[in-house]
C-alpha cells in the first residue's frame, strides 16, 4: 500500500505518547515505581503527564490530514458497535479524562500518600489511565488486523508488536525526563528499552519472514470471478490511474524493503542496546544517552511503521 505519512506519525507519536502516560500511571499506581517523599519524582510524574498528551494530541490530529473530509471526523465517534476505529476514537477521548484529571489536580495532591497508592484518588486515576492508553494502542492495531483483503496485517504478531512499540517509546521517553534530575532509576528504564528492543527484534523478524513466504489466499482467476482457472492480462481494466492503483498499488523493491528493515532493527533494538551497556558502565549524567536511546527507538519505529504500510499488499491488486 502507498504509505501516508499521516498516518505514520499518527502511530508513532501517538504509541510513543500513550506509553508514556501509561508509564505516568503505573508510576502512580505501584508504590515501587514512586518512593515516599520525593519530589523530583512528582515533577517528573508532571512532565510525563504533560509530554504524553502532547504527542498523542499532535499524533491524534496528524490523522485527520488523511481523511476526505476531516470536519466529518466526528461521525466515526458513532460506530464504536462495530468499527475499531470508531472504538479508538472514544477510547482516545476516555484516555484524556484522567490524564486530565490528574494534571488539573496536581500530582502532589491527587497521588495522595505513597503508602497505599491503589487506594489513593491518584492509584486510581493512574490505573485508569494506563489501561485505557494502552488500550487505544490495541484498537489501533485492531483497525489494521481486522482488515482481512490485507492478509500482512492480519498476522498475529501485529497487535503485539503495535503495543511492544508504544510501551518501548515509553520507557525511552520517560528515560529522558527522569535523566533531567536525579538520575536513580534511569539505568533500570534504559535497560527495559533494550530489552523490549530485542524482543522486537525478534517478533519482527519473524514478521517479515512469515509475510515473505505467504502468498496472496487468492488467485487472478478468483479476481474476475473465475476461481480455479488461470488467468492472463492482456489488457489492463482501464487506461488511466485511480484512487485503488494509487493506495493499493504501491510496489517496493524487494532490496530497498531488506535495507530499510536493517535499519529499522538498528535503531529500535542495537543502539537501545548499546546506550544501556554504556549507561551501565559510565553511569550518570545519562541524559545524553537517554535522548540518544529515545531518539533511535522513534525513528526505528517511524520506518518500522513505514514498512508495514509500503511492503502490504492489498488483494484488489491481483485485479490489475
Amino acid at each position: 500500500m502507498h504509505p501516508a505519512f499521516s498516518v505514520i506519525f499518527f502511530t508513532t507519536l501517538s504509541g510513543a505518547g500513550y506509553g508514556l502516560l501509561a508509564l505516568a500511571g503505573l508510576r502512580l499506581l505501584l508504590p515501587a515505581f514512586a518512593p515516599q517523599g520525593a519530589p523530583a519524582s512528582m515533577g517528573a510524574l508532571a512532565a510525563m503527564l504533560a509530554l504524553g498528551l502532547v504527542l498523542v494530541t499532535v499524533g491524534l490530529l496528524s490523522s485527520t490530514f488523511h481523511l476526505g473530509k476531516p470536519l466529518r471526523a466526528w461521525r466515526a465517534f458513532s460506530q464504536w458497535r462495530t468499527s475499531w476505529l470508531s472504538r479508538e476514537g472514544v477510547m482516545a477521548v476516555l484516555a484524556y479524562l484522567p490524564a486530565l484529571a490528574l494534571v488539573g489536580q496536581g500530582l502532589a495532591t491527587a497521588s495522595g500518600a505513597y503508602g497505599g497508592p491503589t487506594q489513593s484518588l491518584g492509584g486510581m486515576l493512574g490505573g485508569l489511565l494506563a489501561a485505557l492508553s494502552l488500550l487505544t494502542v490495541a484498537c489501533t492495531a485492531m483497525i489494521y488486523a481486522s482488515l482481512k483483503p490485507i492478509p500482512a496485517w492480519g498476522h498475529r504478531l501485529v497487535v503485539p508488536v503495535y503495543l511492544l512499540f508504544a510501551l518501548q517509546g515509553g520507557l525511552a521517553l520517560g528515560a529522558s525526563v527522569l535523566a533531567v534530575g536525579p538520575a536513580r532509576h534511569v539505568t533500570g528504564l534504559l535497560a527495559a528499552v533494550a530489552v523490549l528492543g530485542l524482543v522486537l527484534a525478534v517478533a519482527k523478524w519473524r514478521y517479515w519472514r512469515d509475510i515473505d513466504q505467504s502468498p496472496l489466499p487468492a488467485t487472478r482467476g478468483d479476481a474476475v470471478g473465475l476461481p480455479g482457472r488461470e488467468v492472463r492480462v492482456f489488457e489492463r481494466p482501464h487506461t488511466e490511474g485511480n484512487y485503488i492503483t494509487r493506495e493499493m498499488g504501491f510496489v517496493l523493491a524487494r532490496k530497498h524493503g531488506r535495507r530499510l528493515r536493517g535499519i529499522a532493527m538498528a535503531l529500535f533494538a542495537l543502539v537501545p542496546v548499546l546506550v544501556a551497556v554504556a549507561t551501565w558502565i559510565a553511569g550518570p549524567p545519562a541524559l545524553p544517552l537517554a535522548l540518544l536511546s529515545a531518539a533511535a527507538s522513534l525513528l526505528g519505529a517511524f520506518v518500522e511503521r513505514w514498512l508495514f504500510f509500503a511492503q502490504a499488499r492489498h488483494v484488489v491488486g491481483l485485479y490489475y
